[in-house]
């Protein structure tokens, strides 16, 4: 207890604020706003200074034909997936894709640049129009050239593929986590040391995107309200860190943060931990 108000009062009043909104317990969809954490069985190693699980309903399976002729879409009509969508339709439509060869990450359930690049390809090969978004006619295609995706086939228990890095992880030491790929590669001038699968925050408590730097770290962290474990917490934004998850471990992709980048295998992570230094890059991006 001394050491922490010693430390507090080390700070001062602005970071004090920043070092008492430490918070990530896991959560289901659709929870409140972060709450603070406090440190189990050790001090920080230094001084401290928006999500992608929001599961729609799924869209029943429509018949589709490859013989038939599929039907242009109606002038102005809205399609039925886009760019920027998330649901679990979504999630269906990545898991068919990948039986087809056109992506080869695992289904996040979010429509980004990889799947508007695949349906492009997909309709450029049976005559639609490329547009990258999934009309009605697009959907009845794929169906029909694919089969109803199993539960290993939506939610892998395989690692993520890494999606390519964003520009500003090709140089430094930088904690490079893609959003669309749901993974954290550990990168050193430009070279992929190790990764690993990770998860966000939820729509109400966000894991916010941008250019950061670790600001302090703790081996053992645990949350006051939510007494929830933390180990290797990597804090890089206002209370948002990278660290373990039992909870993501245990439940996956079913479950979300309070806006921490959660790591489901631990033993990656205690190896990260001991490489990053306070300091060091950390990237968050679509």
């Amino acid at each position: 207890m001394h050491r922490q108000k010693a430390f507090i009062r080390t700070l001062g009043l602005a970071a004090a604020v920043a070092f008492a909104a430490t918070a990530c317990g896991p959560q289901g969809a659709g929870a409140g706003p972060a709450a603070p954490s406090a440190p189990a069985g050790g001090s920080p190693s230094a001084s401290p200074s928006k999500q992608d699980d929001k599961p729609g309903s799924p869209s029943p399976s429509a018949p589709g034909s490859s013989s038939a002729p599929s039907a242009p879409a109606a002038p102005g009509a809205k399609p039925l997936m886009a760019n920027g969508d998330e649901s679990e339709q979504v999630r269906e439509l990545q898991a068919r894709l990948r039986q087809l060869k056109l992506v080869s990450t695992a289904p996040t359930a979010f429509y980004g640049s990889k799947t508007t690049a695949a349906v492009k390809t997909f309709q450029s090969q049976h005559g639609l129009s490329a547009t990258g978004s999934v009309d009605e006619a697009t959907w009845q295609k794929v169906q029909g050239l694919t089969k109803k995706p199993t539960d290993d086939e939506l939610r892998p228990p395989t690692t993520n593929e890494v999606d390519a890095p964003d520009p500003r992880c090709m140089q430094g030491r930088v904690m490079c986590i893609s959003k669309e790929s749901r993974t954290l590669a550990w990168m050193i001038d430009g070279k992929v040391v190790s990764t690993m699968d990770v998860r966000f925050g939820s729509e109400n408590t966000p894991t916010r995107e941008g250019l950061f730097q670790v600001e302090w770290k703790a081996k053992e962290w645990t949350s006051t309200i939510y007494h929830t474990s933390m180990p290797y917490s990597m804090f890089f934004s206002q209370g948002q860190a990278v660290h373990y998850s039992s909870d993501f471990a245990a439940r996956g992709y079913d479950g979300a943060s309070h806006g921490c980048v959660n790591v489901r295998d631990k033993k990656k992570l205690s190896e990260l931990f001991d490489q990053v230094k306070v300091g060091d890059k950390v990237v968050v991006y679509w």
